[in-house]
């Protein structure tokens, strides 16, 4: 069980810093994205529109299949 929790602890803090990187640091960069343009609209405001979104939305579902993977290897799994 010790060995499940440290999975969980280490999956919970990869995630909390790919979110951190993507909702901090890359808008750090938006004036710069903001020289190009996508769609018609300045590329770091689509990023933060639109790029963030997608990637929260993976970083759950990638969070997700990888925790229902840890579960079932220490025999907990919901299903």
């Amino acid at each position: 069980m010790v060995e499940h929790w440290r999975k969980t602890r280490n999956l919970t803090i990869y995630v909390l810093v790919l979110w951190a990187i993507f909702a901090f640091v890359v808008h750090m960069f938006a004036k710069n994205l903001n020289e190009a343009s996508f769609l018609g609209f300045p590329l770091g405001y689509y990023f933060a529109v639109q790029g963030s979104l997608v990637i929260f939305v993976l970083l759950i579902f990638g969070q997700n299949m990888l925790q229902d993977k840890i579960d079932e290897e220490a025999g907990i799994s919901e299903g």
